[in-house]
């Protein structure tokens, strides 16, 4: 049996929640998809791209091209408009067919994996930080306060179609499993140990645990939109 918990708040400064988020268990889908653009163009793009993934897999196609779909559609609404700037969206999506769970993310929005009372993020940021992380010219602690924390590197809407990179992980959720999807307005204010605190605690509802990160978010400082999804396996 799935349970899943779902919330999304504008955040404390924001006027504008450009965050979308869609939950199914019938259909074994869930996604998370921080928009950008102002001009509410993100509420417009993370919006399409919900609609987009959902109406295709329901129509059978496999999740990463349903993101390359949901991509280009974003796109052809851009330029209808004539915008001069693109409007674009992050996403995280899960899918749960069974005892197994297929996830793929474009952007900084995040999926995490609860497993043996451990939390790992299994989505790796397509961003500016994360890059630096990688060629090991800063710490992931550095990362959490650097200038330049929320440029993405790749986002639908605004990413060359040929240089999209929907990376996709597959894996096992058993029993007492849980997954996590999450804008960056959860992370930047709330660290991984402190996530993990709240996911420990098994006796409380999946809805109780996302009530609990999006406060925490708020009490940090609500510096953005902030949306989390969490899917239970019992």
């Amino acid at each position: 049996m799935i349970e899943f918990g779902h919330l999304s708040h504008v955040g404390l400064r924001r006027e504008l929640n450009e965050d979308t988020y869609y939950g199914d268990s019938e259909l074994g889908l869930w996604l998370v998809a921080d928009g950008m653009g102002g001009h509410e163009y993100g509420e417009v793009a993370s919006a399409l791209a919900r609609e987009a993934i959902v109406r295709e897999i329901r129509g059978g196609v496999p999740l990463a091209e349903a993101i390359r779909i949901a991509d280009a559609e974003i796109i052809r609404c851009s330029r209808r408009r004539g915008d001069s700037l693109p409007m674009g969206t992050t996403v995280v999506a899960a899918k749960v067919s069974g005892n197994r769970f297929e996830v793929a993310w474009v952007g900084d929005s995040r999926v995490y994996l609860w497993r043996d009372g451990a939390l790992t993020q299994i989505s790796q940021d397509h961003s500016y930080v994360q890059e630096l992380i990688a060629q090991g010219a800063i710490t992931a602690d550095q990362a959490r306060s650097h200038p330049h924390r929320n440029v993405v590197t790749q986002a639908l809407g605004v990413t060359d179609p040929a240089q999209l990179n929907v990376e996709t992980l597959t894996g096992e959720l058993r029993p007492g499993m849980q997954l996590l999807l999450c804008s960056d307005g959860l992370t930047e204010e709330v660290d991984d140990r402190s996530i993990a605190r709240v996911l420990a605690h098994q006796e409380c509802s999946a809805q109780e645990c996302v009530d609990g990160l999006v406060a925490a978010a708020l009490d940090g400082g609500g510096s953005d939109n902030v949306t989390v999804v969490l899917v239970r396996r019992h």
